[in-house]
């Protein structure tokens, strides 16, 4: 029986019934795309699943297979309405980035560890909740990074960086089974005396040259618990923000995360300031004297510097219960 028509037995006599939040799903073609290995304990994909093939549905689902180019899931994409990536943030950003430009608009499912793309979007984890943001289909169009190395390109949707945050990533690896996202953390505070270098800039054309620990390209903005990374982030103004971390340690953002929180709330002038230093770029090449290790949205890659980052404007429409401006740091 269609769910929508099903009577309330407790409404008033002569009551409407109230609508079904899914019922918009009814006869749409989803395609979802997932990486079975991705995040941590039992996956709640499948009770999405089951209820957008419910609402009527008509769901394809393809799993990720090693050494599978992201561009042939989504090759015959002009026959779907909604796309859906089930995965961590290097899953969904490749998929949005093999999607680029197609308009079908995509539903980032939080399935890894840290999910940072579906925070930033504001999305929630329940699949019942998720399932009702995809039969609203209210989304917002963003920019995406592309990172270039060695003459192959990918891209990026949350930010890519070469250093401190690399390495950071790098010794999470082996925490992340036992302790989830907090692995993240603990391998922060291991950063207690990280590499530094020289790193060599090429910014929209113009040579700048710094000495620190590490370059993070960012698209979005919002770490854990949508805390700004630095202010004045947008996934959406056609612009890179370049993050320059200076001699230190990563546990120095915090207190730009807390200046960060301070401006968005009208809170007054900044409390720490030489920590690091913001740029704006719609293309970056960043070069090191010593090769750093790279990483984009949250996978490590065995690339090393140098990498070109560019900015693809206004490349996909992703899925989110807020609006454009909400997603501003």
């Amino acid at each position: 029986m269609n769910r929508s028509l099903m009577a309330d037995p407790f409404a008033s006599p002569g009551a409407a019934s109230s609508p079904d939040p899914l019922s918009a799903l009814a006869g749409k073609r989803v395609l979802l795309v997932f990486n079975p290995k991705s995040g941590q304990g039992e996956s709640t994909l499948p009770d999405f699943v089951s209820l957008v093939r419910g609402a009527g549905a008509d769901v394809t689902e393809r799993e990720l297979v090693k050494d599978t180019p992201m561009s042939q899931y989504v090759a015959d994409l002009e026959n779907f309405n909604l796309l859906v990536g089930a995965g961590g943030d290097g899953t969904v950003s490749s998929l949005a980035y093999a999607a680029r430009y197609t308009d079908v608009p995509i539903l980032a499912y939080p399935a890894g560890t840290a999910n940072l793309i579906a925070r930033n979007l504001n999305l929630p984890n329940n699949p019942a909740e998720l399932a009702a943001v995809l039969a609203a289909g209210q989304s917002v169009r963003v920019d995406l990074g592309e990172i270039e190395v060695r003459g192959e390109k990918s891209g990026f949707a949350m930010l890519a960086g070469a250093g401190a945050d690399a390495a950071m990533i790098r010794d999470s690896e082996d925490l992340k089974e036992k302790y989830g996202e907090l692995a993240y953390v603990m391998s922060a505070m291991r950063q207690v005396n990280p590499k530094k270098t020289t790193f060599h800039l090429v910014i929209d054309g113009e040579l700048r040259s710094f000495e620190g620990i590490g370059v993070m390209v960012a698209n979005f903005g919002m770490a854990n618990y949508r805390l700004p990374i630095t202010s004045d982030i947008s996934p959406s103004d056609g612009k890179l923000t370049v993050v320059l971390i200076k001699a230190g340690n990563i546990l120095r953002l915090v207190p730009n995360i807390i200046d960060s929180v301070r401006a968005k709330l009208n809170l007054g002038d900044p409390m720490f300031s030489g920590n690091l230093e913001t740029l704006e770029a719609k293309t970056v090449t960043v070069g090191a004297d010593d090769p750093f290790p790279l990483q984009y949205d949250g996978e490590l890659h065995v690339e090393t510097t140098p990498f070109t980052a560019s900015i693809v404007p206004g490349a996909v429409r992703f899925l989110t219960p807020v609006r454009k401006a909400d997603l501003d740091t």
